[in-house]
């Protein structure tokens, strides 16, 4: 029972690394790229549809992971459960705090109501989404290691 916890943790935090590490160095430096205003009615919509989505993957991860964290208690590389367990729990403060307001005003943005400085939230968004990545990518790694 251990080892499919182990298994499905590992498959959930590693899909949910892809999908984030792709929006910070695929998807939104193609929208970038777009003419006029189609890259910010794209993280727009990226947004609402992400938005949706992302709480479920980051708690489900932080529970699977205590769940793994508490069961295997006594197994090797618990500890290295319970530091990928702590990093997942700063990226889900880090998204309340800092990510989850901007894209709440930039999923709602149209070409008719975006404010001045939209680029520059949507640069700032991008700067605390790659710390993001790189706390969840370590999550996963700890948790690949701890499964080893």
């Amino acid at each position: 029972m251990l080892s499919a916890l182990q298994v499905c943790t590992i498959v959930v935090v590693g899909l949910m690394v892809g999908v984030e590490f792709s929006v910070a160095f695929v998807i939104n430096p193609i929208l970038n790229g777009l003419p006029d205003d189609s890259g910010q009615r794209g993280r727009a919509h990226g947004g609402r549809m992400l938005g949706a989505v992302m709480p479920f993957w980051y708690i489900g991860s932080l529970v699977l992971s205590a769940v793994w964290a508490t069961a295997g208690w006594h197994h090797p590389g618990t500890g290295l459960v319970v530091i990928a367990a702590a990093l997942l729990i700063v990226s889900v403060i880090m998204s309340l705090l800092l990510l989850v307001p901007i894209n709440n005003r930039g999923k709602t943005w149209t070409a008719e109501n975006r404010p001045e400085d939209w680029k520059e939230q949507m640069n700032r968004w991008d700067r605390y989404h790659y710390v993001r990545v790189f706390v969840i990518i370590a999550a996963f790694a700890l948790l690949a290691a701890a499964l080893a």
